[in-house]
């Protein structure tokens, strides 16, 4: 007796006309419009709001200073995931497929890779720049220069690229791997297997200026605790100028030591998930979900966006600058001598 019964759909591919086509994911197209709203409002915001960032340091004079160059290299970094990593992955992560080429696959990887490391290295150096700058805000200056701050934000870069092109665009993170990659690669793919060895390097990188920052940003706000109390226990007394002088700085490095010690955290939540997954995975057999995987990579994405929210909450002077770069006033002449710190 015959079934009426529909036989079943079948699975739609990522590349209709070729063998071994990765299938692709069916989602309903409400579902697949609020993923790519989603999706390019982080690329969006970590391009625009990192641009801004960066142009707003470089452009007014009163900005350059060391921590600051710090952290419009940090934006350059963001800046770069919003435009060479979060577009392609979102189409990855809704359609389920790679449109953009093998070789496109293994520079996205190493970009992924590069970036993600000289934020953190970046950020485990603002971290000793702020500790420096609460422990000894006079001496500051003369210890934390400009020529300093280039050698930190040079070493980010330049270990990071060399250490993810080198250990992603030679394949070394897959030695070992041959047999499960072949298994599970599929034409319109593109997913990074790194074996056990390279994981706990990977793992390590990240541990280092993470438990850097820990340390520090606890000895920093220990050192604030501290100037608090005795601010507090010198009110009711005639304080000198210096003294005076001294309390003023000590209390704008704090607040900076604050909003920067958010940025760190931020970064701790958004990649702590990411790199505890991709261990799991090495030792397990790499049995995490596709979409599981996506959602983890895209919290640790939505970090390059965070930060200039950060700035916008906690920074008056951002909040200034913004506004200044997008009524289009920075055009003017002098503007770059402008007062950002005014009321």
């Amino acid at each position: 007796m015959g079934s009426d019964l529909p036989p079943p759909a079948a699975a739609e591919l990522c590349f209709e006309n070729l063998n071994g086509s990765c299938v692709k994911i069916s989602y309903s197209p409400g579902i697949r419009l609020i993923l790519y709203i989603v999706f390019c409002f982080g690329s969006w915001l970590a391009v625009f709001g990192n641009l801004l960032v960066i142009i707003s340091i470089l452009h007014f004079k009163q900005l350059h200073s060391p921590t600051n160059l710090l952290i419009a290299s940090l934006a350059c970094a963001d800046f770069l995931v919003g435009v060479t990593v979060m577009p392609f992955s979102a189409v990855r992560a809704v359609e389920g497929c790679w449109y953009f080429g093998e070789s496109y696959c293994k520079f996205h990887t190493c970009f992924d890779g590069s970036f993600c490391f000289a934020s953190m290295f970046h950020l485990g150096f603002i971290s000793l720049d702020r500790y420096i700058a609460v422990s000894d805000p006079l001496l500051y200056p003369t210890r934390f220069t400009t020529s300093v701050s280039g050698i930190c934000i040079s070493f980010s870069w330049l270990f990071s690229i060399v250490y993810s092109f080198t250990l992603y665009g030679t394949g070394a993170n897959e030695a070992g791997l041959e047999e499960l990659v072949s298994a599970l690669t599929c034409v319109g793919g593109c997913q990074a297997a790194v074996n056990q060895s390279w994981v706990l390097v990977n793992f390590l990188l990240f541990s280092i200026p993470t438990l850097v920052m820990i340390i520090v940003y606890s000895k920093i706000f220990f050192i604030a605790k501290q100037q608090a109390r005795k601010m507090e226990s010198m009110s009711n007394k005639t304080v000198g100028s210096s003294d005076s002088y001294k309390d003023r700085v000590a209390r704008r490095e704090r607040k900076a030591a604050r909003t920067l010690g958010i940025a760190v955290i931020a970064f701790l939540v958004s990649w702590l998930p990411y790199f505890i997954d991709s261990i799991i995975d090495a030792f397990v057999g790499f049995i995490t979900p596709t979409y599981i995987f996506e959602i983890i990579a895209w919290v640790s994405y939505y970090n390059s966006a965070m930060n200039p929210l950060i700035y916008a909450l906690f920074y008056p002077w951002f909040r200034k600058a913004m506004k200044l770069i997008i009524t289009g006033q920075v055009l003017r002449e002098n503007s770059s001598t402008m007062n950002l710190f005014s009321v």
